[in-house]
């Protein structure tokens, strides 16, 4: 069964090695992720998927990591010591697998280290338990039905299974908030993500499906398209959508929120 689900974002920074003094201006991400991993103990998942925006990205297949064990490394960034170690659940992604067959384009891929998209979530969600099964997936460029689509296989394979389950959207809002931010500026981006937050608290996915595509493309997104995933896992259940934080230090928007089941 399905136990837990949530958004969260991924900058390095959150590394504490690797933010150093910058960790104080994430205090409410923080503190949110400090909630989130007590809730995710709390429903106790057999199996944690995360879902990705960064790795080996498929244009036009979506992508699942088969390798039996996985390291989560910063080396990237400047840290040398963090070292995580998860192991994979095989047999979920064969019970994927066997639900999906041929209905959507999957590129099974092996491969140990983990993406900076998975690790930084893993690296708060599971200081105390570092025991659960882990999935990691990438989202593909389909369209945004395709990975409606793609989540209700997942749903589909979750509740063939005898698991208990939890998926992780992982993903940032715009990255074009401040005069600063990395992608540059753009007049658009506050909107867009108080826009996708409003449709979030809405459960409202044709919200997401109607927005101008020229104006998500100007925010600079790169969750987009883990929640839509994780919102086709999540379809005709009943949930709340609570937002933990919302912050943008660095001019990019880093969502934290919990998907919570009645």
């Amino acid at each position: 069964m399905l136990t837990f689900a949530a958004i969260v974002p991924h900058p390095p920074v959150l590394i504490p090695s690797i933010g150093k003094e910058n960790i104080d201006k994430l205090k409410k991400t923080i503190s949110a992720l400090d909630i989130l991993e007590e809730e995710l103990n709390q429903a106790n998942p057999d199996t944690i998927i995360v879902i990705s925006p960064h790795g080996e990205i498929n244009f036009e297949a979506f992508t699942v990591n088969t390798n039996e064990k996985y390291t989560a490394r910063f080396e990237n960034f400047g840290d040398f010591t963090t070292k995580l170690e998860f192991k994979s659940d095989l047999g979920f992604i064969n019970q994927l697998k066997a639900t999906n067959e041929t209905k959507l384009p999957v590129q099974l891929i092996s491969q140990e280290n983990l993406d900076h998209g998975v690790s930084v979530p893993l690296y708060y969600l599971t200081r105390k338990n570092q025991d659960r099964r882990i999935v990691p997936i990438n989202y593909s460029f389909l369209n945004f039905n395709k990975h409606l689509e793609f989540g209700e296989l997942i749903k589909e394979a979750i509740f063939s299974s005898d698991k208990r389950v939890a998926i992780i959207a992982s993903g940032d809002l715009s990255h074009k908030l401040s005069l600063r931010a990395p992608a540059g500026f753009s007049p658009h981006a506050k909107e867009f993500d108080k826009k996708l937050i409003q449709v979030l608290k809405k459960k409202s996915v044709q919200g997401i499906l109607d927005m101008d595509p020229a104006f998500i493309e100007e925010a600079g997104e790169c969750g987009l398209r883990s929640f839509l995933i994780l919102l086709g896992a999540i379809k005709n259940m009943k949930y709340e959508f609570e937002v933990l934080s919302y912050e943008a230090p660095f001019g990019v928007g880093y969502l934290v929120g919990e998907f919570k089941f009645a």
